[in-house]
C-alpha cells in the first residue's frame, strides 16, 4: 500500500522561498527539490511525519517531489496555488537559467511548525555546499530509492515510492539520518497512527 498525505502547498512554496533566500535569492531548481526531500525524509525519521507530504517518485537522479517540482515550475497547478507561488517565488528566466529560480519576497515561516524550520535549517547546513548532481547521487544511497534502481536501470522513468520504506537504512546514511531502532519505531508507529486518522475522516 502507497501512503500519500496530502501536498501542503502553502509549505512547498514557503520551503522553496525559504531556500532560495538562503542563497542569495536564487537556487537551481533541482538542487531545492532534492533539499526538500532530505527534510522531508529528516522530519519523518526524527517525528512521524513529512514536512511537505509530497508524492515522491524515484526517477533516475533520485526522489522528486512531484507537487513541489510543478510550484517550482509555477506549472501543473490550480489558480489559487499559482497566484500564492508567485507571490514568492518566479523562474530565473531573466537570467537566461531556466534551472533556477528566484525568491520575489520573504519567507512566510509561519505556515511550518517549529520542528519543520529545524529540519529545513540543519538539511540546508549540512547539504547546501553539494551541488544538484552530488544530491542526486547521494540519494541514490537511501533505501526507498534503491529499491527501485533494477527497474529504473531497466528503462522506466519513474516510480511511486511509499512513505513507509523512508524509515529503512540504507547502506551509506549520512549521519544525520542514523536515528536510533527506538526512534524510528517511535517515529513510525506516530506516522501509522496520523495515517489512520486520517484515513478514517477522509473516508
Amino acid at each position: 500500500m502507497i501512503v500519500k498525505p496530502e501536498t501542503n502547498y502553502k509549505k512547498a512554496t514557503q520551503a522553496l522561498n525559504f531556500l532560495a533566500c538562503k542563497k542569495d535569492g536564487k537556487i537551481n531548481k533541482m538542487k531545492a527539490i532534492k533539499l526538500i526531500y532530505l527534510a522531508d525524509r529528516l522530519h519523518l525519521r526524527k517525528y512521524g511525519r513529512p514536512i511537505i507530504g509530497d508524492k515522491y517518485f524515484a526517477m533516475k537522479y533520485g526522489p522528486v517531489g512531484s507537487k513541489t517540482k510543478n510550484v517550482a515550475e509555477l506549472s501543473h497547478i490550480s489558480s489559487d496555488v499559482l497566484l500564492y507561488a508567485k507571490k514568492y517565488i518566479k523562474p530565473a528566466t531573466v537570467h537566461k537559467n531556466k534551472d533556477s529560480f528566484l525568491s520575489v519576497a520573504n519567507e512566510d515561516l509561519s505556515v511550518f511548525s517549529n520542528t519543520d524550520i529545524e529540519c529545513l535549517e540543519t538539511v540546508y547546513n549540512k547539504f547546501s555546499d553539494k551541488d544538484q548532481y552530488e544530491l542526486a547521487e547521494m540519494t541514490h544511497e537511501y533505501s526507498e530509492w534503491s529499491k527501485h534502481k533494477r527497474q529504473l536501470d531497466r528503462g522506466k522513468r519513474s516510480i511511486q515510492m511509499n512513505y513507509g520504506d523512508f524509515f529503512a537504512d540504507g547502506s551509506k546514511d549520512e549521519e544525520l539520518f542514523k536515528q536510533s531502532k527506538q526512534e524510528l519505531s517511535f517515529a513510525k508507529e506516530s506516522f501509522k497512527e496520523r495515517e489512520a486518522i486520517s484515513s478514517f475522516f477522509s473516508g
